[in-house]
């Protein structure tokens, strides 16, 4: 390691620290903090980012920066220090243009409109939540305009989209989703006067938590999960985060009646977990430390939670221990199992959604969030807009504010931009679904067998290890050679559904 970049990880190093305590403290947060602790909480995190914002912003980080790329002597341009300099100098310039109490009043405002959105959701009052959200919207508009004038920001979302989704614009995007809704729509319109051919029964009833307990655990740790390594507990929005090497936190939640939701909200947030856990370690306490691409991140837990978990083999392992926890009953056969978890029926609830109608949870999202920031909708509108959205796409009337505009953390958290990339995320893992298919010799008799080493160490191979170092067109040239792209992802939803209902085309 040459000097310039010795000295710029040094300075970089107790920023990754500062980011792990805000992490941990958001954790806490969500898991385990009393309620009266939401004022002090939000004032401790206001105080880290503004902190941690203003070292990174400084002309110190800008020099070190380029000293390093001086340094750099032919490094190869996917190299790690070519990686850290590429990303860091694309980081600070857009980092320097905010001011640090900006910085610090966005930390502040989302640390107490999550928690407010807690209280609202469980009142299904969003009338009480709504003041916390003009909040948000006015921080994050005054945000984009502290880019005003980059040329690669075209629109106001763009500056927001770039945050989770570097070097992806908003036309992209938008371009890649009326692809998809061309082609789900009609789908499912289709399937939806199919939906008695298929039961999901089975998966209602009496599931007790105890037994959930057992299923999650050991699904999990066949994933990769380790008790001295990881930690799994209880969140009224299930999430993952990595706090430095060998301390990963996951959260699910749990339904007694309903056998999907902690299982594979467990599973989803493994897959996010394997990703944290899978960067090398020679990236650790640098900003390659996490993915680059929150689709690439979505990709991973989506990829677990729908591909393998949901899928055919994986039922054949999945169906038998579900039997041992919660007693012999119809529909716990592995075929039965298999077409209850992929039976096509919307849901006013995004993370309960099927494959098919998930991306239209996004797209909505997506839709109404540009708005907001563009000022074409008033925070005091948006339950009706949404409202509205959900019987255009989904055919369902909300009924109360809970199962609708207030089913989400994100907003509340001033998290603009980052629902895009969960659909992204399905494109992505379908696209990583067909390759590790191709190079895995044997990969479905293993899911079947419920052995799950194979794929793990794939995906850590060809995505987890290389941390930030590339954005999701980048990785995804490198182990697909292809684009992102809408097709693949349709078309392993037509072979999926073909097998349950009959030949369908999206």
């Amino acid at each position: 390691m040459n000097a310039a970049i010795g000295a710029l990880r040094q300075h970089l190093e107790p920023l990754a620290d500062l980011r792990h305590v805000s992490h941990l403290l958001v954790w806490d947060r969500e898991t385990r903090m009393p309620a009266r602790g939401s004022a002090s909480r939000a004032e401790s995190l206001a105080t880290i980012e503004r902190i941690a914002h203003e070292r990174f912003a400084s002309q110190d980080t800008g020099r070190l920066v380029e000293a390093a790329a001086a340094g750099l002597d032919g490094a190869p341009p996917d190299s790690d220090d070519a990686s850290l300099v590429r990303v860091l100098r694309r980081r600070w310039e857009k980092a320097r243009r905010v001011p640090g109490e900006l910085a610090a009043e966005l930390a502040r405002a989302a640390s107490l409109g999550e928690r407010a959105w807690v209280t609202a959701r469980a009142e299904s009052s969003f009338a009480s939540f709504a003041p916390y959200l003009e909040r948000n919207v006015e921080l994050a508009r005054r945000y984009v305009d502290c880019h005003r004038g980059v040329e690669r920001f075209r629109c106001a979302y763009d500056v927001l989209l770039d945050d989770y989704e570097p070097e992806l614009q908003t036309e992209a995007v938008s371009a890649l989703f009326e692809q998809l809704k061309s082609r789900l729509v009609p789908l499912i319109a289709t399937l939806l006067q199919r939906r008695d051919e298929v039961s999901d029964a089975c998966l209602h009833g009496s599931f007790p938590i105890a037994g959930q307990r057992r299923l999650v655990a050991e699904v999990v740790g066949r994933m990769g999960f380790q008790a001295d390594g990881w930690r799994l507990d209880e969140a009224v929005h299930p999430m993952a985060v990595g706090l430095g090497a060998g301390d990963v936190r996951i959260s699910t939640r749990w339904d007694e009646s309903f056998l999907p939701s902690g299982l594979y909200a467990a599973m989803h947030e493994c897959g996010h977990g394997l990703y944290e856990e899978g960067v090398d370690r020679a990236l650790q306490r640098t900003p390659l430390e996490h993915a680059e691409s929150l689709g690439l991140h979505e990709s991973q837990s989506r990829l677990w939670e729908n591909m393998v978990g949901r899928g055919r083999a994986f039922c054949e392992y999945l169906a038998p221990r579900a039997a041992e926890l919660f007693g012999e009953r119809s529909g716990l056969e592995p075929e039965a199992l298999y077409r209850a978890l992929n039976r096509v029926s919307p849901s006013l609830i995004r993370v309960e959604a099927d494959e098919a109608t998930y991306g239209l949870h996004v797209v909505l999202r997506f839709e109404l969030e540009q708005q907001l920031i563009e000022g074409t909708i008033a925070v005091g509108e948006l339950p009706e807009a949404w409202n509205d959205r959900v019987q255009r796409y989904l055919g369902l009337e909300v009924p109360d504010d809970a199962r609708g505009v207030l089913q989400d953390p994100h907003w509340a958290a001033g998290m603009f931009g980052y629902f895009p990339t969960y659909a992204l995320g399905n494109m992505i893992a379908a696209q990583l679904w067909e390759q590790a298919h191709a190079e895995l010799a044997g990969l479905e008799s293993q899911l079947s067998a419920g052995e799950l080493t194979a794929l793990r160490e794939w995906l850590r191979a060809r995505v987890h290890r290389h941390g930030a170092k590339f954005t999701a067109a980048q990785l995804l040239a490198r182990v697909v050679g292809a684009p992102i792209s809408v097709l693949p992802f349709v078309e392993y939803l037509e072979r999926k559904l073909g097998e349950i209902y009959g030949p369908v085309r999206v």
